[in-house]
């Protein structure tokens, strides 16, 4: 058995442009341009390396902000890149047979099946696979959090040799520090890791939180708030119901909102979505005291609240009044 280490970069359409109406046999969150790998042995050694770069066939115009972080240029992905079937059969070449997929993330593995699904071809051979930001998480620090690659090479004292941002770049320092993990303790205890991590905020806690939970399987994001802001909505010490102000964003797909409860008076809620491996939303919610900091900054934020937004928002009240006085 053998380790494969992955990572990818791939082109999303920029909103409201022509690709992003395209309507796909299979819906993705991005098409694939660029596969790195690395092979690390049974006995952690890093090996040998895999790189490709693939053309396009759907989203053909290079989104500007893939091609800033990258350094990909849209030029050379037509002179250089290969049609993605032929490129997936020279990886699945290369990786050979009995492996384990090691990736820095959630993601890559999904993306990597949504576009073999997209093209017709086989998924199952992608079965094997372990976020190494886990099993890292689990063997160190113990964090629930989601680790920057970059910070895990601090930690382990890793020097950065290769280019960031660049496919087979991020898979050898993966590899890398994979080779400092125990990965067959990591992958025997990779379930608790695992639940560690979605029982966890993803990210920092600040004082005065009296509540965490986490809720499964929205369609959306609007759903998502919509359920955060309604029958989710309930006082931590009562469980009743609280009426929500408003939802403020913030860095990394988190919201804020200030709610109250008739009884209890006023609590800060705090929620971070991402994806789930289904596509659907996981929302990861923090209930606050209203005297803690993290009330403060919503304080803070709602003071710097667009002046025109708020007029905006005023009158759509307005008009939603009026036509509702007309109704009756």
């Amino acid at each position: 058995m053998q380790y494969i280490v992955l990572d990818m970069e791939w082109n999303q359409p920029w909103p409201g442009s022509p690709s992003s109406k395209k309507v796909l046999p299979v819906q993705i969150r991005g098409e694939i341009i660029q596969i790195g790998a690395v092979r690390v042995t049974e006995d952690q050694q890093v090996t040998d390396e895999f790189q490709i770069l693939i053309k396009p066939k759907y989203y053909r115009h290079l989104n500007r902000r893939v091609s800033k972080l990258t350094g990909i240029k849209e030029s050379r992905l037509k002179e250089e890149g290969v049609p993605f079937p032929y490129a997936m059969e020279q990886f699945r070449q290369w990786c050979g047979e009995d492996i384990v997929f090691l990736t820095w993330g959630f993601d890559d593995i999904g993306i990597l099946r949504e576009n073999l699904q997209l093209f017709g071809l086989e998924t199952d051979w992608t079965e094997k696979w372990y976020n190494a930001q886990m099993i890292f998480n689990a063997q160190t620090d113990g964090s629930t959090a989601q680790k920057a690659l970059k910070t895990a090479m601090e930690m382990f004292e890793i020097e950065a040799t290769r280019p960031a941002h660049d496919a087979l770049g991020d898979a050898y320092h993966t590899a890398l520090i994979c080779a400092r993990l125990d990965l067959k303790k990591g992958a025997r205890e990779y379930d608790e890791a695992l639940k560690s991590h979605e029982n966890g905020f993803h990210g920092a806690e600040l004082p005065g939180c009296i509540c965490r939970q986490v809720y499964y399987d929205f369609s959306d994001k609007r759903s998502a708030l919509s359920a955060m802001s309604g029958e989710e909505n309930k006082c931590p010490i009562c469980d009743g119901k609280m009426l929500g102000s408003r939802w403020f964003a913030q860095p990394g797909h988190r919201y804020m909102d200030l709610a109250t409860c008739p009884e209890h008076g006023k609590f800060l809620i705090r929620v971070r979505l991402s994806q789930q491996q289904n596509g659907l939303v996981r929302v990861s919610r923090l209930t606050y005291e209203a005297t803690s900091e993290a009330a403060e900054a919503y304080a803070r934020r709602a003071e710097k609240a667009d002046p025109e937004e708020q007029h905006t928002t005023r009158r759509r009240r307005r008009r939603k009044a009026a036509v509702e006085n007309v109704k009756e």
